[in-house]
């Protein structure tokens, strides 16, 4: 091993495996981000609590931001409650101690219904009530009618007994009976994880989708007879936080019980993945959620939650996120309660957050549901826990149900799909191509918009660079150094240089940044030594041609240690590239200071997960001259979002691909725009199981269109070539050598 350093740069001592040190860096990182982020949320706030009318325009924008992170942005068709019964049974299924319980299913969304039980009062009801049960349990053993739930925790029958009209959703549960793809493979992942990854890369969440049949719901009460009627919701676990985020975000809900779910959520990231949320803990804890309910009632009772070790074992079945659901102490709910109330203290009348304490017994305790009833202005004491009701023919099959409602979304979902290059169209019509600097001057907007609201900005490098460096090969043709840069508090950038030995003094060359992919190392492209099949040492040839090349390592490898960055970041508004592009950034800087360097020809070239890598970065920094997309470039949205096709990632375990919202607004084409019109090229191996060559060609020709348009056409290629998911060094060598022009420049 070779000890001494580069000019101007001190030696480098760090031991080890640095990528494993950098990921932990930015664990740390993050980690620290998301204990501080309750002190940085206020600055998304303008609260005005001089009164009630004036508070509700105040967090308005807020509520509207907390809908659209959700993915409740759709609008709901005109509701209609129908019964579910078979010609020639009774519309009842149930009848309880002053109550009737039916089948129902309401319209929702194109296509999409909500389905479930309501217990109609025999008399005229008191109050409108949504009661939602954890996503594990069946409506029917909300209301005592199966078996699951103790009597004392059928907190729906119980509002039921007391008056209120209550209508009982069926969630989409735990369990992984339909998911996957049937013809292909199925995986472990939840009902909720795998609608989850569908729906987030094309702006909706499972949760947002509840909560659009919650408010169906509330739609259909406000319209009926009982119109005038208070309305609340009530749930628990899951159905608590569903319960929680729809009464948030509409006002028309007069109370809520929220059982099971409330507490602090800086560990968001340790929970089920289909609970991540993009950017929430940037703006919004269960205290700031709580905030947006004042000045209504809130009643939050803590109790055992639903306990969730990871998601479901199933024999040859995997691809499932890690993830848990633990009971929060009472004491941190209770400072969570404190904290919702210290954002409300000052409105006049004074907000109503009521915390019960039930940690030893189930939902739905006597004090909550006293607690909540009173809060929708219900009079009486509480009646006593009743009986059971008793089911009446045969009951609704559970599992044909849940099969339906999943399908329902899932679809929605490939609907949401289909339409994306026509939502991705009206997105970028403001973009003008009359010209190749108009082009670049309406291309601002999208670039901002990429980097802040789809990937994630994290500010300017806060350290300076401390350049450290050894060297680790000499080799006839060309010297290597190991390179570390600093970027935030732990959080530096780590690559490998390669130095052509003809480099003479004065002169200038051209730099290829050289990008592995997926668990790799700067030392599968650049060390002389070793010959990985997929990247055949690229950074070592081209620098034998002549060019400056540079290997970073990018922070995804360690598996789930990496996967964890991504948890941890997107509740925060960030994702690796936030990182990513920082991390390039200040490399970009550095080898333009270097002697032999020409800082006008920075080129990118990056394979798989590099090639995410090239679409991305160079969309959003301009210092590089070029990029080279390798084994990754194909109809992106396709690849994340198909419930058809063997290549989509719905069925791997990369479950930190889906990024909120991209289907409407950038596929691979639109980020290469962003590139244009600086040379971009495609590399593409017959062979590659990324995707067939059918979505790369056609994706690729709204690339070639766009640099034809603007009489660019010479600046971009597609080669394709018989061969697997690798570098193949042939059109991409020219393509570099041609576009980066002559190799010596004093």
């Amino acid at each position: 091993m070779f000890a001494h350093q580069l000019p101007g740069t001190k030696p480098l001592r760090l031991q080890g495996d640095l990528a494993a040190k950098m990921v932990a860096g930015i664990d740390r990182f993050l980690t620290r981000e998301l204990q501080a982020s309750p002190s940085r949320r206020e600055a998304h706030w303008k609260r005005d609590l001089s009164s009630p009318a004036k508070y509700a325009r105040s967090v308005k924008p807020n509520r509207e931001r907390l809908a659209r992170i959700l993915g409740g942005v759709d609008a709901r068709e005109p509701v209609e409650m129908q019964t579910v019964r078979p010609l020639g049974q009774s519309a009842y299924v149930g009848m309880g101690e002053g109550y009737k319980i039916l089948s129902v299913r309401w319209v929702v969304l194109p296509g999409v219904e909500g389905e479930g039980l309501l217990l109609e009062p025999n008399g005229t009801p008191v109050a409108e009530v949504v009661a939602l049960p954890d996503c594990d349990w069946t409506p029917e053993s909300l209301t005592g009618m199966t078996p699951g739930v103790p009597s004392e925790g059928q907190f729906a029958r119980r509002l039921a007994e007391n008056g209120c009209r209550v209508l009982v959703p069926v969630l989409l549960d735990r369990d992984c009976t339909h998911s996957g793809i049937p013809q292909v493979r199925m995986t472990n992942q939840p009902h909720r994880e795998f609608l989850y990854r569908a729906a987030y890369e094309m702006g909706r969440h499972v949760l947002g989708y509840e909560v659009q049949k919650v408010l169906a719901a509330v739609d259909w009460f406000k319209q009926s007879a009982g119109a005038q009627r208070p309305v609340g919701l009530a749930g628990y676990g899951e159905g608590g936080l569903v319960a929680f985020c729809a009464a948030a975000l509409d006002t028309r809900v007069d109370a809520a019980l929220i059982s099971g779910y409330f507490g602090p959520r800086e560990n968001l990231w340790r929970e089920p993945i289909y609970r991540n949320v993009w950017a929430l803990l940037d703006e919004f804890g269960d205290a700031e959620i709580a905030s947006l309910l004042a000045p209504r009632p809130l009643t939050v009772e803590h109790c055992r939650h639903p306990e969730i070790t990871g998601p479901p074992q199933a024999p040859d079945r995997v691809g499932a996120a890690p993830g848990a659901i633990t009971t929060p102490s009472l004491a941190a709910v209770e400072r969570e309660v404190q904290r919702a109330r210290a954002l409300l203290e000052g409105l006049t009348p004074p907000a109503q957050v009521s915390l019960v304490d039930a940690t030893d017994t189930h939902p739905g305790s006597d004090r909550a549901l006293a607690t909540f009833l009173d809060s929708l202005g219900v009079g009486g004491s509480l009646q006593p826990n009743g009986s059971s009701p008793s089911p009446l023919d045969d009951l609704p099959d559970p599992a044909e149900r849940l099969k339906r409602q999943f399908h329902q979304l899932l679809e929605h979902t490939q609907h949401l799909m289909r339409e994306a290059e026509f939502t991705r169209a009206r997105f970028w019509s403001k973009a003008d191509a009359s010209s190749v600097g108009s082009w670049q001057k309406s291309c601002r907007r999208y670039r901002k918009y990429l980097r802040d609201e789809v990937l994630g900005s994290l500010p300017p490098a806060t350290l300076p660079a401390n350049p450290r460096t050894r060297q680790v090969y000499d080799t006839p043709a060309f010297t290597g150094h190991e390179v570390v840069l600093d970027v935030y508090p732990d959080v530096f950038a780590y690559g490998i240089l390669l130095l052509p030995k003809d480099l003479a003094d004065g002169e200038r060359r051209p730099v290829v940044v050289c990008q592995h992919g997926l668990e790799g190392r700067p030392q599968d492209v650049a060390d002389p030594a070793g010959d990985n099949e997929a990247y055949h040492q690229f950074a070592c040839k081209l620098a034998e041609r002549g060019f400056v090349t540079y290997a970073p390592q990018n922070p995804y490898i360690g598996m789930d240690d990496f996967r964890v960055l991504q948890r941890k970041a997107n509740p925060l508004k960030l994702s690796l590239f936030s990182f990513i592009v920082r991390q390039h950034e200040r490399t970009l800087e550095w080898l333009a200071s270097l002697p032999g360097v020409d800082p006008k020809r920075l080129a990118f070239y990056g394979l798989s997960y590099g090639g995410k890598t090239a679409m991305r970065v160079p969309a959003l920094l301009e210092n590089y001259c070029l990029s080279i997309c390798s084994a990754d470039y194909d109809e992106w949205i396709w690849k994340n979002v198909s419930a058809r096709q063997p290549y989509s990632y719905l069925l791997s375990g990369e479950y930190e691909m889906p990024e909120f919202d991209l289907g409407n607004t950038f596929n691979y084409a639109e980020m290469s725009w962003l590139i244009c019109p600086r040379p971009f090229m495609v590399e593409r191996g017959h062979n590659d199981g990324v995707a067939p060559d059918e979505w790369v060609a056609y994706e690729y020709a709204k690339t070639r269109r766009r640099y034809d348009q603007l009489g660019l056409g010479d600046r971009t290629e597609l080669e394709v070539f018989d061969g697997p998911h690798t570098i193949n060094g042939v059109g991409t060598f020219a393509f570099l050598e041609r576009m980066l022009g002559p190799m010596r420049m004093s």
